[in-house]
């Protein structure tokens, strides 16, 4: 997952997207299947990052680490770190995550009425 220079015209017109219009700073943030994937597991409660990788089979651990840590900095969720030996790392959605929820919720009615929808056509 490689960042988008600062200096391109495709980051200033995300940028100038994302503050005018709040929709697509929402759409940044949970957007790509990895995310999006991430926080639908995580609305039903906390996981550890093997529970996590064990659903999304497709993804690398690498690219799950970024996705996690991602998440973190925007805030969406925390992780808690437990002083044991092995490590034990859980993963929940923070309070303005969780709000996700309806959302996605919605997200998933949408997507079975278009998949419907595309087998009738």
């Amino acid at each position: 997952m490689t960042k988008i220079k600062e200096t391109s015209t495709n980051f200033a017109n995300k940028k100038a997207l994302a503050d005018e219009c709040p929709e697509i700073y929402a759409s940044n943030i949970i957007g790509g299947q990895w995310a999006l994937a991430i926080c639908c597991y995580l609305i039903n409660g906390k996981m550890r990052f093997g529970e996590l990788r064990k659903k999304l089979q497709n993804i690398t651990e690498r690219m799950l680490t970024l996705q996690l840590r991602r998440l973190e900095e925007d805030k969406i969720i925390t992780r808690t770190v437990y002083a044991e030996v092995p490590p034990k790392v859980e993963y929940e959605l923070t309070e303005i995550g969780y709000k996700l929820k309806p959302i996605i919720l919605e997200f998933e009615k949408w997507g079975n009425e278009h998949k419907e929808l595309m087998k009738q056509s």
